[in-house]
Parts: structure tokens; C-alpha cells; sequence
């Protein structure tokens, strides 16, 4: 049955999947949503903030309190669930291969939980609580089948993700995730181009290859270059305008990939490099693998081959043990570095990994400090590198919901090859999200830039004929039936509408 058929149909359910923390969950919602369309679920409007029939959350274990927001979350949905006969609530993600059994103990009104495994199962385990009246709870302890392989609802009609691998072979003391996720586990590089060029016949542009760490791929097929190869591949696929991937490790990150990314012209200038420390004596407590030089050594090496690189990272500040003297070290490393952007966190006890017990945890007024004091560096040199922009003429990919005050402005957003966020002047032309336009840059804040002068050329591109198509067709399914006014036609009525497309909700 077609989405517009199901829009008509009287006894129409609806979901709500509701996303935390990383890419790899964003996309695994992608695919949970594709499943619930495919077995007949339609999508709730926006905003309908738990009227859906089935509401799915894919949690996260990674983030602080992830688990007090999920209860908080399920607690204000139990008095909708108890005036709504049949409505259904699901737990998934990595909260849920870690809790278990705890989950429906702490909130007997939750109908399904399922782990990182087995995502597939979802609409089975959501039909069989329904029949049984009772909990299913149901977690795999190794992966079932590549995810990729099940249906999609990508959010963007012009970027997709594409997972290459799943779960992570390293054992970082902060991180959970490797035990919830399990070990490495490679997808077939012909599964993965094909997929690409799959998408790219469906008007994608730019792809993010996906893995917990994207750039280990081929430890599981046992070839070292297989990423850089990969990358390479991406370069030959006609109509792939733009190729990022997420989240490499500096352990993995080898010379063959700097020159794969410096002489392959649709991967962009840009790298998300997680740091964590500076400091050598707390890389080594947290068992990364690397140490400050041979971080920095890297960083050299890609600035030395793509001299416009954008470089962003990660890192903790007050891991158990941290003294001045390692914090400072961060510092210096941030400051030689040079990061367009960094992500910062304060670091918190995670239940169920080594540095939860470790001795030295750091006062939270300290960490709070040191925190503050990284940001304020990292925000002045990000201000200071984008205004190393002003003046550049950029090709942006302009973006879909980028921009908040776009509407307030008067302007459109767009991505930069490097992926700094820039605000554009709007032309009088159409342009549409995906399409592709060319501007000066001519003012630049710590985390954007902005272009006010007029737009110096606007590409048309098949990104933005898919983009304009999804909407249209979306349009169609919202509109409300009318009511006919006249006579009754004579002879045999027309035939019904055939179900096209796989019902993946992406056709």
C-alpha cells in the first residue's frame, strides 16, 4: 500500500521516533523509521510531542544522565498511555542493550525494548506485545544482519548517510560503547558503492560514511588501505558532488588516507579529528592510543596536503587524575592545532566503563573551570580562523533548516566544501535546499559566516530537483480529500492506484 493510500485508510497509525546522541543513532532512526512505513505506520506531525500511536525512543548511554532523561521522558508519556487504548512505546539504542529487563521493571508501561543488534525486529516485537498484551523485551548480543540492508526514511532528499561499519575494537576507558555495540564489524565495499550510487541515482549529492571509527575499516576484511581505497571509489561515481566521513581515530589515520583525501576532488577539505587530551599521561589513562606528537604529526601532515582543511575535534576535560599541569598540555595542543570548531564536554562518571572507578575524580567546580577556560581559547581561535575566510569566494550546498533566523533575515544558509556554516544574501531566483551557489564571503562570527553581498552564480543541481519532488509528493499526501459536487459518472469507475517503490519511505 503507498503512503497516500495509507493517509486515506480509516484505521491509520501513526509514529514518533525520537533520537539521542550520535550520527550512528541518527541514521539507525532513519532506518526504524523506514521499518514502522514499511509494515503501514504514516509519520505524526510535527509537534504532536507523544500523540503518536507508537512513540520509539533510540537512546543513548554515552551522554550524562542519559538514563534520568529517558525515565523523565517515559514518566510524562504514562498518563498519555493510560487514556489511550493501543497506543504503543518502544526502547531502543544503546541504553537499552545496556539496561535490559531494568527498563520495563522501572516502567511497566513500556510495550518493547529492543537493543543495538537487532533495530529489524522492531515492528515484529511492536505486533506480538500488541497480541500478547505484555512486554517484549528482546536484545541480541551480536549483530544480526547489516543494518544497511533494512529500509530507509532518510531525513535529507540531497545528503545521506551510509554506514561502513558498526561497532568499535577499541577499549578507551570513557566509553561505553564497544560493549553495547560490539566488536568491529566491516560492510562489503561493493555493498557500500552500491548503495552510494544508488543514492546518488535517487539525487543525493553528498554522502558521510559512517562507523564508530570509520577509518579502521578494513581490520575486518584484513586490508589496512581499504578506506583509502574506499575513498577513491567514491571519487569515481558520477554525480557525487561531495564525500565527508565520521569519526576517523588518530590511531588508524594513515598517510595513504591524507593522500586518498587530498587527490580524490569530491572529498572535501575537512576533518573531524577526535583529540580527548592533550596531555600524554591522561591519554594513557584512558588508553588512546596515540600521544601528543604523533596527534600533532597528523594534523601537520593534512594541512600540508590540503593547505584549506577545516579540522575540528573532541575533547574531555577533567578525566579522573587530570592535573593543571595535563590540562595546560590541552591547551597548548588546541592552541598549535589550530581546530575550526571543538566540541568540549565535562567529564562524567558512565556506569559500566573503567574510568567510572577509577581514583582522583576531579571536583566539579574544577572541571567546570577548566571547561570555561578551554572554551573561551577555542572560541577565540575559531573566530580568528574564520576570519581567515572573509574574502574567499565559496561554492555552498545550500541547507535545509541550517539557518533559524534565515526567515527573520532575509537569508538562506548553506554548507562550505570544509562544512563551515555560512548565511547567504537571498537571490531573487529560486533556489532550493541541495542546489548548489557561489558567494564572497564577507563577515565572519566564531561559529558561522556570512555572505551579504548578492550571490555570484546559483547551480541548479538533480540534489535540488529531488528535494523540490519529495516535497511536492509530500504536499499531495497532506492534502485533505475533497468533497465532489456532481453527478455520478456512468460505466465501470476507475481503477484503483497500484503501490509503486519498496514502501521504504525514501522511493
Amino acid at each position: 500500500m503507498s503512503s497516500s493510500d495509507r493517509s486515506q485508510a480509516v484505521d491509520v497509525k501513526t509514529y514518533e521516533v525520537r533520537t539521542y546522541g550520535c550520527q550512528m543513532n541518527v541514521h539507525d532512526s532513519e532506518r526504524l523509521s523506514g521499518l514502522l512505513e514499511e509494515a503501514g505506520y504514516v509519520r505524526a506531525p510535527e509537534g504532536s510531542d507523544g500523540e503518536a500511536d507508537v512513540v520509539v525512543f533510540n537512546t543513548c548511554a554515552v551522554r550524562e544522565n542519559a538514563d534520568n532523561r529517558l525515565y523523565g521522558n517515559l514518566g510524562r508519556l504514562a498518563p498519555k498511555k493510560a487514556s489511550r487504548p493501543g497506543m504503543q512505546i518502544a526502547v531502543g539504542g544503546c541504553l537499552a542493550q545496556k539496561d535490559r529487563d531494568t527498563i520495563v521493571k522501572k516502567a511497566p508501561w513500556v510495550d518493547v525494548v529492543f537493543g543495538t543488534h537487532n533495530i529489524g525486529k522492531l515492528p515484529v516485537l511492536l505486533e506480538r506485545a500488541r497480541v500478547q498484551e505484555e512486554a517484549q523485551v528482546e536484545i541480541a548480543e551480536s549483530l544480526e544482519a547489516f543494518p544497511s540492508t533494512l529500509p530507509t526514511r532518510r531525513e535529507s532528499a540531497y545528503a545521506a548517510w551510509v554506514s561502513i561499519s558498526v561497532g568499535c575494537n577499541n577499549t578507551c576507558t570513557f566509553c561505553i560503547v564497544p560493549a553495547l555495540r560490539g566488536k568491529e564489524k566491516d560492510r562489503r565495499t561493493g555493498d557500500i558503492l552500491a548503495e552510494i550510487e544508488a543514492l546518488v541515482a535517487e539525487g543525493v549529492s553528498e554522502i558521510t560514511l559512517l562507523g564508530q571509527n570509520v577509518n579502521a575499516y578494513g581490520s575486518d576484511i584484513g586490508d589496512r588501505e581499504a578506506f583509502s581505497k574506499l575513498l577513491r571509489a567514491c571519487g569515481g561515481i558520477d554525480g557525487l558532488e561531495r564525500v565527508r566521513f565520521t569519526s576517523p581515530h588518530p590511531r588508524d589515520f594513515t598517510d595513504d588516507v591524507i593522500a586518498a583525501m587530498a587527490e580524490t576532488p569530491n572529498v572535501m577539505p575537512q576533518l573531524h579529528m577526535p583529540l580527548q587530551s592533550g596531555s600524554d599521561t591522561v591519554l594513557k589513562a584512558m588508553r588512546r592510543s596515540y600521544r601528543q606528537d604523533r596527534y600533532l604529526g597528523i594534523i601537520e601532515k593534512v594541512r600540508a596536503a590540503i593547505p584549506h582543511a577545516a579540522i575540528t575535534t573532541d575533547i574531555i576535560v577533567g578525566f579522573p587524575g587530570e592535573t593543571e599541569e595535563d590540562f595546560e598540555q590541552t591547551l597548548q595542543v588546541v592552541r598549535e592545532a589550530r581546530f575550526a570548531q571543538a566540541f568540549t564536554f565535562q567529564y562524567s562518571k558512565r556506569p559500566g566503563t573503567p574510568a567510572a572507578t577509577m581514583e582522583n575524580q576531579i571536583p566539579k567546580e574544577v572541571v567546570q573551570a577548566r571547561y570555561e577556560r578551554l572554551v573561551a581559547v577555542q572560541e577565540e581561535i575559531s573566530w580568528e580562523e574564520n576570519k581567515k575566510q572573509v574574502g574567499r569566494t565559496l561554492e555552498l550546498m545550500v541547507a535545509e533548516g541550517e539557518g533559524r533566523k534565515d526567515g527573520a533575515t532575509h537569508r538562506l544558509s548553506g554548507r562550505a566544501p570544509d562544512n563551515r556554516l555560512v548565511h547567504f544574501t537571498k537571490p531573487d531566483e529560486q533556489v532550493r535546499p541541495g542546489d548548489v551557489v557561489t558567494v564572497e564571503i564577507t563577515y565572519a562570527a566564531p561559529h558561522h559566516l556570512l555572505a551579504e553581498g548578492p550571490v555570484l552564480d546559483v547551480r541548479p543541481t538533480r540534489a535540488g530537483d529531488a528535494w523540490e519532488k519529495r516535497n511536492i509528493e509530500k504536499a499531495a499526501e497532506d492534502k485533505p480529500a475533497g468533497v465532489m459536487l456532481g453527478l455520478p459518472t456512468i460505466g465501470a469507475p476507475a481503477p484503483l492506484p497500484v503501490a509503486t517503490g519498496s514502501g521504504c519511505g525514501c522511493d
